[in-house]
């Protein structure tokens, strides 16, 4: 790898670090907490890497234990980890354009769609503009309804429908109610610009782009967008379908509302696992097989370079394309109509192969330190944290600090985990000077 390369990787892992370090001694400050003394450096340290990596996961109550202060030192913490690192890995996609010459530089900028040839400030200038836009666009929806149908104070309606905008477009899942947003379950007006902001934010920045610009040929699409734009709502049918076959007639979640109030809730839990912590239901009464679907969920993640986390759409795709190709005995992997790199095949299952084994081995630590709370809650709990989501079973607050520290890790990896990795392996890419002798091995 180059030095220039290595060097804008560890500028991401330092940039993040050093907001880390402020956004942590912020939020003990006691002007930050209702309690006196603040709080302690663990409880700081979590929240804050879960808001930086726009999970979601909580040890305290935002709404409760926090003062306004406090809320706005998270909230401007999500809008600078969305932001700052969705920024960070678009510049990295730009040094990967930027590793070869005129011809692979181009052809990256037409993917991408971002300029890569003209410079980096219209890119920034774009994806801010995308940001802002359409919080400005949620909140207005949603300071309306908490003013106008929950006849709240103009302040804390501006401040609610600003803080959840927020939250939502950068799919943290924060919320200001002791039980996020179950008051609000049967409510599509609350509910529904929060999901279609998660969606907005899980797509990536370069298919919303391609989208805008292309939304009339989408014979023009790359391959990126076509992928995100076939599997995402694929996704999100098949999770609502999941959800509700299994919760129907669970009482403790969504078994006492109407038949539209429980197609609601199901599609926006739905929405919500593959990329943002909000809950319209209770989780924790969930079924354990649900559990277990929505972990699936929340391990595929969204789409790449934008607030999404877990593995991103396209690499399972890639992985299922490769598998499919080995079952059907096909020469090479295609996906709706382009072949696939053989780079490409290694670094979705060297992406997917090392988040499992950090998942496995989390799992298995807080297991050893917590083993009243047994595997299914656990797991949940763990893939929750890695694929950026922040939906708990509960089980949160009441961890060891050891079990609590596996799980900042987990964050923290999750976020710039997949982006290292991918760029990491990209630009390791070098000629072959050699080659060593072929054997084949016995598999399976």
């Amino acid at each position: 790898m180059h030095s220039s390369h290595r060097a804008a990787i560890v500028r991401v892992i330092a940039g993040y670090t050093a907001a880390l370090v402020t956004g942590t001694t912020l939020l003990m400050t006691p002007a930050a907490t209702v309690a006196d003394g603040g709080i302690s450096l663990l409880k700081a340290l979590f929240t804050a890497t879960s808001t930086l990596s726009v999970t979601g996961l909580v040890v305290l109550d935002t709404g409760q234990d926090f003062t306004l202060f406090g809320q706005i030192v998270i909230v401007c913490l999500v809008q600078a980890g969305g932001l700052g690192v969705l920024l960070l890995t678009a510049l990295l996609a730009l040094l990967l354009a930027g590793k070869a010459g005129l011809r692979l530089r181009q052809s990256v900028a037409s993917e991408t769609k971002s300029d890569a040839i003209g410079g980096v400030k219209p890119l920034v200038l774009r994806i801010t503009a995308l940001t802002v836009g359409t919080e400005l666009v949620v909140a207005s929806v949603l300071f309306c309804r908490f003013f106008f149908h929950y006849d709240e104070p103009v302040t804390v309606a501006l401040w609610d429908a600003i803080f959840h905008a927020i939250s939502a477009f950068n799919n943290a899942g924060f919320g200001l109610r002791q039980d996020n947003l179950v008051d609000y379950v049967a409510d599509p007006f609350i509910c529904g610009p929060i999901g279609l902001a998660v969606i907005l934010g899980g797509l990536g920045y370069p298919v919303l782009i391609e989208l805008v610009r292309r939304y009339r040929t989408p014979l023009k699409w790359g391959l990126t967008t076509r992928i995100i734009v076939v599997l995402t709502p694929v996704l999100l049918i098949g999770g609502t379908v999941f959800i509700a076959a299994i919760e129907w007639n669970n009482a403790a979640t969504m078994g006492h509302l109407d038949v539209w109030g429980k197609v609601q809730a199901a599609a926006f839990q739905s929405t919500i696992t593959r990329t943002a912590g909000f809950n319209s239901i209770d989780i924790s009464q969930m079924h354990t097989v649900s559990w277990f679907g929505v972990d699936v969920l929340m391990f595929i993640g969204g789409g790449p370079a934008g607030r999404a986390g877990g593995v991103k759409i396209t690499t399972m795709a890639v992985l299922a394309a490769t598998t499919w190709t080995e079952v059907s005995g096909g020469r090479s992997v295609t996906l709706f109509g382009r072949r696939i790199c053989r780079y490409v095949h290694r670094q979705a299952t060297t992406v997917i192969v090392l988040a499992l084994g950090w998942v496995l081995a989390a799992t298995m630590v807080i297991l050893l330190c917590d083993p009243r709370f047994g595997l299914s809650r656990v797991l949940f709990e763990v893939i929750s944290v890695f694929g950026t989501v922040g939906l708990s079973t509960g089980i949160t607050a009441d961890l060891s600090a050891p079990s609590q520290i596996v799980l900042i890790l987990t964050m923290a990896l999750g976020r710039l985990g997949p982006v290292t990795v991918a760029s990491g392996l990209a630009l390791r890419e070098r000629p072959i000077r050699y080659e060593l002798p072929k054997e084949r091995p016995l598999i399976g």
